[in-house]
């Protein structure tokens, strides 16, 4: 399998399809890059080389004990982009991904980065403090640990049903969707499971934001019952200078899969702009 040697020797799976500029995936927790797939075909096939791994800890992605917080998620990153020597890249984050694209600029700079896309994600800090009061209480995921500690199988199986939102009226979330998202997680170590709800819940992406100066768009439903709108996107749009923010009404966290058509389209205009 191709993968490319970090600093610190950790093996960091990625899959590289279709040729022309490159367009680079983050994605989220618990999976890996198989949840871009839908993006990567349909990109690939409009002239872009797309291009996903899996974060350390998860999928096919070596499991170190350490290393499983956000510079160091970032650090891989500049390493892929270097290493495949990408230049022009659109980064494109999905939930904590796009924690890991926010980081990955504001430690590495956009020398090789053209433009970025947050989808879903938890920018700028997803965890209640005296500085963000419309963030989450740390009750919130000190509940996912004990979730994921006393039964990760389960947990995941149960998270598909609020990512997906297949508790909304008229949702039609497929088994096989869930059957995906669950057999994703399962191959994340356990310990960088439970290391990566802290990288993503309490990293504050502020001062990350404030140095973009590329174009960036942010994609985020309103309806999103992981990562909620108002303290995440409206937040990130108003830190990043000039980027366009696009509300998807009534969607849920994971719309890169039930409104793949949609995400597809305004990805391919947006590279393309």
């Amino acid at each position: 399998m191709p993968a490319i040697t970090t600093h610190d020797g950790a093996q960091i799976y990625y899959k590289d399809w279709g040729k022309g500029q490159p367009v680079v995936f983050s994605h989220g927790w618990p999976l890996t890059a198989d949840a871009w797939e839908d993006q990567m075909v349909f990109l690939a096939a409009h002239g872009y080389r797309c291009i996903a791994h899996d974060r350390r800890g998860h999928g096919r992605s070596s499991q170190p004990w350490s290393g499983n917080v956000m510079d160091t998620y970032a650090a891989d990153l500049a390493a892929l982009t270097e290493t495949l020597d990408l230049n022009k890249a659109i980064h494109v984050g999905h939930s904590t991904g796009g924690g890991e694209v926010a980081r990955y600029i504001g430690n590495h700079g956009a020398k090789r980065v053209a433009k970025a896309v947050l989808i879903g994600s938890v920018t700028p800090l997803m965890l209640k403090t005296a500085s963000n009061p419309g963030g989450l209480p740390i009750a919130v995921f000190d509940e996912i640990r004990a979730n994921v500690t006393a039964d990760r199988s389960q947990f995941f199986k149960d998270l598909t049903t609020p990512f997906y939102g297949a508790n909304r009226p008229g949702a039609n979330v497929s088994q096989g969707l869930r059957d995906s998202f669950w057999l994703q997680g399962m191959q994340a170590g356990f310990n960088a499971v439970l290391d990566c709800i802290k990288a993503f819940s309490e990293t504050d992406f502020t001062a990350d934001l404030r140095k973009f100066a590329i174009p960036t768009l942010i994609i985020h439903g309103d309806d999103d019952q992981i990562v909620p709108f108002d303290a995440s996107a409206l937040l990130s749009s108003k830190l990043i200078r000039g980027s366009i923010l696009k509300t998807y009404p009534g969607a849920p966290h994971g719309l890169c899969s039930t409104l793949k058509d949609q995400i597809n389209a305004d990805l391919l205009e947006f590279c393309g702009s």
